[in-house]
């Protein structure tokens, strides 16, 4: 399950290609919200699962408004303002280093499990391997304030989203779970998405990309992460981020012909024993 989730996460950059020159960030993500709450409640409505209990809706809400509007949002408004994909890649990627140092905050209070040396091994190798996969495409995309801020703000939002997922979500269906998630996802998005000016360009390529990101990446990435969340420690499941720039460059060669050359690949071993250290 954890390969199968970071091979579908790393199409996420692969889809922004398609997408960005046909349709404005949180247009596209506004509609990626809708339709994917039209096939949950299409699902859920033949399954009939049981309904979270109340208490748990305010948590998944804030949860996916988190991992949802804030993570993705950054992220697309980010490249849409010109950060290349491999800056926004690595900075987004210091997500499994951000974990580990707050969870280690809270053990020196007591208040959680320390990460171990191995772990930190395992997060530096990684973070080591990251950067020379990404470091030829640094320069691939104007650096402003404006774009490293919402490629920060996507950082944050995954980051606190996660842990807070782990801290407060009780164990849930997890398409119940998801649909509550999208739902706040698209409450918080929509109103933003009304104030960009753009127009949506229904291109072949941008019909494509809404397809993959509701069917792949929200019903499927979705929902392994949050069961990976539900299942594992949030640095073990943090960690498997480190995969996703090495995979999506991996798939940017294949599919676009970009530059993947042996320092990548180098990176890409660090990167794996990396988190084969972490969640060991």
């Amino acid at each position: 399950m954890p390969w199968v989730f970071v091979l579908i996460w790393s199409t996420g950059f692969i889809v922004a290609r398609y997408a960005m020159p046909h349709a404005p960030p949180l247009s596209f993500l506004a509609l990626r919200y809708a339709l994917s709450v039209l096939c949950f409640g299409a699902w859920l409505a033949v399954l009939r699962p049981a309904w979270p209990a109340r208490s748990e809706w305010l948590h998944l809400s804030v949860s996916g408004v988190l991992m949802h509007a804030g993570y993705l949002g950054g992220v697309w408004a980010a490249v849409k303002h010109g950060i290349g994909a491999g800056t926004v890649a690595l900075l987004v990627g210091l997500q499994p280093v951000l974990t580990a140092v707050w969870l280690s905050m809270r053990a020196s209070h007591g208040d959680a499990r320390a990460v171990s040396a191995r772990q930190w091994l395992g997060l530096v190798l990684g973070l080591g391997g990251l950067a020379l996969v990404v470091w030829r495409k640094l320069g691939a995309g104007e650096v402003t304030p404006l774009n490293v801020a919402l490629a920060l703000f996507a950082l944050l939002s995954i980051t606190v989203g996660t842990l807070y997922q782990k801290a407060h979500v009780r164990v849930a269906d997890v398409r119940m779970a998801n649909l509550v998630q999208l739902l706040a996802a698209f409450a918080a998005t929509l109103p933003l998405a009304l104030l960009e000016t753009e127009p949506i360009t229904w291109h072949p390529e941008l019909i494509g990309a809404l397809a993959w990101s509701v069917l792949a990446l929200t019903l499927g990435g979705s929902s392994l992460l949050y069961l990976l969340i539900q299942r594992g420690a949030a640095t073990q499941v943090t960690s498997l981020l480190y995969l996703v720039p090495p995979c999506t460059a991996l798939l940017a060669w294949l599919l676009f012909g970009e530059a993947f050359t042996g320092t990548m690949l180098l990176g890409m071993a660090m990167t794996v024993t990396g988190v084969a250290l972490v969640v060991r």
